[in-house]
């Protein structure tokens, strides 16, 4: 068997969550190769050809593949991955964009967001927001796959030394154009991957109260996430938005005040390691997944909790 992980990066360095991906690989068995498409990206196909386990990298340095855009990537990973037994990626924003294209245009079944591999061909997803897992035998020819991250132990970032080729086709549809973006910028870790995550609901009944989240996260280290109804009643940007339709989060603590728990959220956090809840509702959902668990009114609490850290 043979594999192709295709690499997530910022053209500068490779993405914590290709590492999970070539974890998920190597259970699977077989010789791994990455690919890394971009811009002046040579630095990521170095940092990858170092990574434990990668038998190749394969380097596809060209203008068209910048921002990595779902018709020339996808393409690009159809076209190269005829070759394999298994495409991985990671299922983040990017990988959920081309690896469709790629599936559709291998005329094969896309198995998303794994969370286990059983066997080469059978693999463990979850389904009905996290409440049922399935299983999920494929007998394509060629596996497309997409790796929840947060379900795998990353592999070590060095320690390899796999040889770097260079790839020259290119892709470049005329149908789409990268126009701009938009990033949010922070001082605190990024959300996805941050070790303690420190998040608030509706209950924190206006934006400007995230400030009492903002001031314990700074203390500990942590970045600041928010349920579905906080971001959709305005108090904070979508980005910070943790759930089934946010971003998936497994940290070592999480910190959820003034969250129900619907089971949305729960979805995309319920893997973390460490559950605290503060929520003055003492029925609340959320205090079936907690670890521990906290009734009281969150501005009362809060305060406390800032002043004893």
């Amino acid at each position: 068997m043979s594999i192709l992980v295709i690499a997530e990066h910022d053209n500068k360095t490779l993405n914590q969550a290709t590492l999970k991906t070539i974890a998920a690989a190597q259970q699977i068995g077989g010789d791994i190769d990455v690919l890394v498409a971009g811009l002046n990206a040579q630095s990521v196909a170095d940092n990858a050809a170092q990574v434990a386990g990668v038998h190749r990298v394969l380097l596809a340095d060209n203008a068209a593949y910048e921002h990595q855009l779902a018709e020339n990537l996808g393409d690009l990973v159809a076209k190269l991955g005829a070759d394999y037994s298994h495409i991985l990626a990671s299922a983040t924003t990017t990988g959920k964009n081309f690896m469709p294209r790629v599936a559709a245009l291998l005329d094969v079944a896309q198995i998303s967001d794994i969370i286990s591999v059983e066997s080469a061909d059978t693999f463990k997803r979850p389904i009905y927001a996290g409440n049922a897992i399935a299983t999920v035998q494929s007998s394509d020819s060629i596996k497309v796959i997409t790796v929840r991250g947060t379900a795998f132990d990353a592999v070590a970032g060095d320690g390899g030394s796999a040889s770097v080729e260079a790839i020259a086709d290119v892709f470049a549809s005329d149908k789409v154009e990268f126009v701009g973006e938009q990033l949010a910028q922070s001082e605190r870790p990024d959300l996805a991957s941050a070790p303690v995550v420190i998040s608030g609901g509706r209950g924190m009944q206006n934006g400007e109260n995230f400030k009492l989240l903002e001031s314990l996260a700074d203390k500990l280290g942590a970045a600041v996430g928010a349920s579905r109804a906080a971001v959709d009643a305005g108090f904070v940007p979508n980005d910070m938005q943790v759930g089934q339709t946010g971003k998936i989060v497994a940290p070592q603590l999480y910190i959820a005040v003034g969250i129900s728990g619907a089971i949305q959220h729960l979805a995309g956090m319920k893997d973390s390691k460490v559950i605290v809840a503060i929520n003055k509702d003492e029925e609340a959902p959320i205090f079936q997944v907690a670890d521990y668990g906290l009734v009281a009114d969150l501005f009362e609490a809060l305060p406390e909790l800032d002043k004893a850290l």
